[in-house]
Parts: C-alpha cells; sequence; structure tokens
C-alpha cells in the first residue's frame, strides 16, 4: 500500500500529549449507505474501527491528545447481525469492525493531532492509495491556516479504463497507477524513491486536476498537507463544497 509522507508525522508525534481532546463529527452527505472505518496509530481505535451510516446521518468520535490515524468510507457492505461481512470497496478484513487497515483504493482522511514538538494538528485527504468515494475535511474554528481539504468531484464518473474497479456494471472505485501497475514511477520506489525523482504522471495530475487540495501521488505535500490548532473538525462523505 503506498503511503504519503504526511503519515510519517506519526511516528515523530505518536507519543504526544496535549491538554484537549478532539471532536470529530463524521456526517454521510452521500445517498446511500457508508461503512466508515477508523484506524489509529496509537491507541485504541475511534468508533471501534468502523460502523454503519446511512444517508443523512453524522456520528461525533473523540480523539485523545496526540492522536494519530485515518478514516475512510467502505461501500457496497454486507455485514451479518454479528459483524461478520465484507464490503467491495474499502474492505478491512475484519468485519464490521476494522482492526487494520482498508484495502485499496479507497479514499483516506490522516491525522496527526498536535502534540510533541508542535502545537499544530496536520491532516489531509488522500487519494495515494486510490480513490473510492469523495471526503472532506472542515476546521470548526482554530487558528493558522485551518484550511478545507477535500475531493468534492466523483471521480469513478470519469476513471480510466485501466483504473476501473467494478462492480457488476457500475464503475465503484478509481485505483491509483501504482496499484493499477505496480511500477517504482508509479510507487515512488526504487530509483524514483525521492521527491527529486518522483514526478507526477498523467494519472496523478488527473487525480490532481480534480481535487486540487487532495494528496495525488506520494509526495504531493505541499500543496496537500493541511494544518491547524485548537479545533475539532467535520469529516463529511460526498461532501457537495
Amino acid at each position: 500500500m503506498a503511503i504519503s509522507f504526511f503519515l510519517l508525522l506519526t511516528l515523530l508525534f505518536a507519543g504526544s500529549r496535549y491538554s484537549s481532546s478532539t471532536v470529530f463529527r463524521i456526517e454521510n452527505s452521500c445517498s446511500y449507505t457508508i461503512w466508515p472505518g477508523t484506524l489509529s496509530g496509537n491507541g485504541a481505535p475511534l468508533g471501534k474501527g468502523g460502523f454503519a451510516l446511512s444517508p443523512g446521518q453524522s456520528v461525533s468520535l473523540t480523539a485523545p491528545p496526540g492522536w494519530s490515524g485515518r478514516f475512510w468510507g467502505r461501500t457496497h457492505c454486507i455485514f451479518d447481525a454479528a459483524g461478520s461481512g465484507k464490503c467491495v470497496t474499502g474492505d478491512c478484513a475484519g468485519g464490521l469492525q476494522c482492526t487494520g487497515g482498508g484495502a485499496p483504493p479507497a479514499t483516506l482522511v490522516e491525522f496527526t493531532l498536535a502534540g510533541g514538538n508542535s502545537d499544530k494538528d496536520f491532516y489531509d485527504v488522500s487519494l495515494v492509495d486510490g480513490y473510492n468515494v469523495g471526503m472532506g475535511v472542515r476546521p470548526q474554528s482554530g487558528t493558522g491556516d485551518c484550511q478545507y481539504a477535500g475531493c468534492v468531484r466523483d471521480l469513478n464518473e470519469n476513471c480510466p479504463a485501466e483504473l476501473q474497479v467494478a462492480n457488476g456494471d457500475k464503475t465503484v472505485a478509481c485505483k491509483s497507477a501504482c496499484l493499477a501497475f505496480n511500477a517504482p514511477e508509479y510507487c515512488c520506489t526504487g530509483d524514483h524513491g525521492t521527491p527529486q525523482t518522483c514526478s507526477p504522471t498523467k494519472y496523478s495530475a488527473m487525480f490532481k486536476s480534480a481535487c486540487p487540495s487532495a494528496y495525488s501521488y506520494a509526495y504531493d505535500d505541499l500543496s496537500s498537507t493541511c494544518t491547524c490548532a485548537g479545533t475539532d473538525y467535520v469529516i463529511t462523505f460526498c461532501p457537495r463544497t
């Protein structure tokens, strides 16, 4: 699985502690059910790792100071009463309550909350592992840049044939070029393993054009990593703005 530079911040701040908690309000603006997955880099997973979120529904989760982790959406899921089952996209192989990360392609929201050597939260929306559903992050208040980050456009509608993941006759996810071709120039590995040698490709440029504030490939840091301090956040599936 490709990992953005942003995630390296997790190791730097993993053991940090700050004085206040952060509330994430997760809301579903899609016309269909989303099964959010959560993964913590330190501590227990928020929301027990995963849950169902019907259209128009929202849930609030509280993260302790110094928390780091990610959120993503699972789609086309079937679970039984015991929580066993699987999803067509974003599946975490752990049933309803994930014990690991989501299988790509999946849109990710990544956070490292204030602590350690920094009083800022770091966050982004990442398409490095591909796209399955639109996601947006909006700070509620706070100080600093506090930018909106997100991918509003439905990339499944114009996904190139070679990147498409289908469920029946419908495209339900769009692979990253790394996942589709497993080549160093797309995965930023080997001879292309540094920011100087791994450049945008036509595929990452397509993602970037559609979603300018989202990570499009592993070293897309300057325009995609956001910061804010002293705020809670709203994470929206299928954001409209």
